[in-house]
């Protein structure tokens, strides 16, 4: 079978991940890759495993007559079995594209819960408001990577009866626990072993909100706890200077490492104590399957499937609530001071719970399934 895959574009987030991941697994499909805008960093990782990936060179926030006009050609010159699209734009463009390109088997994918006015772009609020009319016409199924994400769709009107969700799946022998790895990690920040290391991997992005984990961060500081924290993703780093006047403004500064984009996540999983997730909006979070399956128990707020993702492994709390955050944090530094064996079983459980319900391989095959299911 070959599976066509638009999406918005290749550079390192959630949904670029999984793509990726996805197509270097499945051994018995041809997949090729069209990103909408430029591919980056995630090209050379696929030319090594004879994936195909092609670039339209879309503009940020811009549709460029020549590459609409490109990837009518190129759908026409694979005439790939299906179409199977990723995110918002992708979904929009992609779907129309090969419609119109004669293609039936259309797979839309929505990687998303709720868009907030002000946090995104008014253009994409618009076209997902278009995506909610066309997904009666367009695609012949709409695959969730989330529950809470397929509820808040069909909210807004896409239509029920296509949805499908299809949870996000992780390479399990890649993030694993490695008490080695984590070792290496906490000698280069030189971090002991009996700090309380806490951890958080994303962008800097309002959705993310860091300003309430910042301020959870300082709570702690008031009330004496004894730790130290690592952000980690784009724009996390010293050349912020609005981050990192947020952190000298709480008198943080000794108490934060500020790393900015690092290509060694299972390294810094397995070298962390604790894993904070601070957003606001989330759909099936990655980061927090990434860290529980190297066996490192996480704080989440409320958001998307992150309290499915948990279960009882770890602590949910409502977003922008800094103190209960805190508390969670409290909570678990205790635990884990405690040198019982409650916190060694939770690390099991937490490695547990991804390795037996959210693994890449389980991933791989439901998409497969839909796929030769529906044609």
């Amino acid at each position: 079978m070959k599976v066509l895959h638009i999406i918005t574009g290749l550079n390192k987030g959630g949904a670029e991940t999984l793509l990726c991941n996805l197509c270097e697994y499945d051994n018995q499909f041809k997949h090729t890759i069209i990103s909408l805008s430029d591919i980056h960093e995630l090209e050379l990782s696929f030319s090594k495993k004879n994936i195909k990936v092609f670039s339209l060179n879309f503009p940020d926030g811009k549709i460029k007559i020549s590459g609409i006009s490109k990837l009518y050609r190129l759908i026409k010159k694979l005439n790939p079995d299906v179409v199977q699209t990723w995110m918002i734009h992708a979904d929009f463009i992609g779907g129309i594209v090969a419609r119109l390109a004669g293609i039936k088997n259309i797979f839309w994918g929505v990687h998303h819960t709720i868009l907030f006015y002000g946090s995104v772009k008014w253009s994409t609020i618009l076209i997902l408001k278009l995506n909610a009319l066309l997904s009666h016409l367009i695609p012949k199924k709409i695959v969730y990577c989330a529950e809470k994400s397929r509820s808040a769709q069909e909210s807004i009107g896409f239509k029920k009866s296509k949805g499908v969700v299809i949870q996000n799946g992780y390479d399990v022998h890649k993030f694993s626990k490695n008490p080695d790895l984590g070792n290496n990690f906490r000698e280069e920040l030189k971090i002991s072993d009996d700090t309380f290391f806490i951890g958080h991997v994303s962008r800097y992005d309002p959705l993310k909100d860091q300003d309430t984990l910042i301020e959870a961060l300082y709570i702690l500081k008031k009330n004496r706890i004894d730790f130290t924290a690592v952000l980690i993703g784009k724009d996390l780093d010293n050349s912020n200077d609005d981050l990192v006047r947020k952190i000298k403004e709480k008198e943080l500064s000794g108490n934060i490492h500020l790393l900015g984009v690092r290509d060694d996540i299972p390294v810094i999983m397995n070298g962390i104590d604790l894993f904070v997730l601070s957003s606001i909006s989330e759909a099936f979070p990655n980061v927090l399957n990434e860290a529980m399956a190297c066996g490192i128990p996480c704080i989440s707020t409320n958001v998307g499937d992150a309290a499915l993702i948990l279960e009882n492994t770890g602590w949910i709390v409502p977003p922008k609530n800094p103190k209960l955050i805190s508390n969670a944090i409290i909570d678990a530094e205790s635990e884990f001071r405690s040198k019982n064996s409650l916190w060694l079983i939770r690390k099991n459980e937490c490695h547990k719970r991804i390795n037996e319900n959210f693994s890449l391989h389980k991933m791989t095959e439901k998409y497969k399934k839909l796929w030769s299911n529906n044609l």
